[in-house]
């Protein structure tokens, strides 16, 4: 079976595009998280733009920590905006500080660099008039850095289903091994109560006694893990459908993996017996193992 859809969280892709003169890139890039998170840093020019990219991102990416970086360059002979200052109000901005600073005793010093830094003192002379005419190639390069970020996601995706089918098929071995097990935990604990009898030096104890056979139902009906085994196999079975799904699939498969975590801690709580604790200790690596894996899935 080809697990075509699962996505790994984990990406990077770039995109590039014109308008009037000027060269958009667009870098995404993208980590594990559970929940969706979206990072956006815009040139100050195109700060207006940012619900419209935040709109295109959460179209195609569901989970993880996508962070975007947009970045403008001069393309062929357009020149990127020239910066003139604006005195007028980098003295007013200076006027303001100063008092501030005698009215709460403080003797530090304004700096050129502070000054610079203020909203509206460095001006453009030729800014983006029309920052929505933008628009269409910001989202031209952010549909192709995505695109790369995807199927970056996807092969990741393909590596992270065959390991987790692994996983489970080596929890489907032991847990077919514990049902074989199963029948036989009542049987050897009666072997073993009848020779801790005889050891303690009680005498005519038979097989068929009924204390015996009485502690030795009641063992059977406390280390009773048939319910357990059967919900763990239609876990496994809920798993195979789920990485067929075109969706997202990371949630589900993180609440699967507690769900079959709860019943091997449940079989182990149960059934008192060497064979099967060891193959407890199988299914729980294993899972152990997926659990992890699963904190990738998208």
């Amino acid at each position: 079976m080809m697990l075509r859809h699962m996505k790994s969280m984990t990406g990077y892709g770039r995109g590039e595009s014109v308008h009037d003169g000027l060269k958009i890139a667009v870098e995404a890039s993208s980590v594990n998280r559970k929940q969706s998170e979206v990072v956006v840093n815009l040139p100050r020019e195109l700060e207006a733009l940012e619900p419209r990219i935040r709109g295109q991102i959460n179209q195609r990416i569901s989970r993880g920590r996508l962070t975007v970086r947009l970045s403008l360059q001069a393309a062929g002979d357009r020149s990127l905006a020239q910066a003139r200052l604006n005195g007028t109000l980098a003295k007013a901005y200076a006027k303001e500080l100063k008092r501030l600073a005698e009215e709460i005793g403080t003797s530090d010093t304004i700096t050129l660099d502070t000054l610079l830094r203020l909203p509206g003192v460095v001006q453009s002379d030729d800014a983006l008039a029309d920052v929505q005419a933008f628009g269409p190639a910001v989202d031209c390069a952010l549909a192709r850095a995505l695109d790369e970020l995807i199927k970056m996601r996807s092969r990741e995706g393909a590596h992270l289903s065959r390991d987790l089918r692994q996983r489970v098929a080596v929890a489907r071995k032991a847990v077919a091994k514990v049902r074989k097990e199963a029948p036989l935990v009542a049987k050897r604990y009666r072997a073993q109560l009848i020779e801790r009898v005889r050891l303690a030096g009680i005498e005519n104890l038979e097989a068929d006694d009924q204390r015996l056979l009485k502690e030795i139902v009641l063992f059977a009906d406390r280390c009773d893990i048939s319910e357990e085994l059967t919900r763990l196999e239609s876990h496994f079975s809920q798993f195979d459908e789920v990485i067929k799904s075109e969706e997202p699939v990371g949630r589900t498969l993180d609440f699967l993996v507690q769900e079959m975590n709860r019943e091997v801690n449940t079989i182990g709580a149960k059934a008192n017996d060497a064979l099967v604790a060891r193959a407890v200790v199988t299914l729980k690596a294993e899972l152990e193992r997926f659990r992890e894996q699963v904190q990738n899935v998208e």
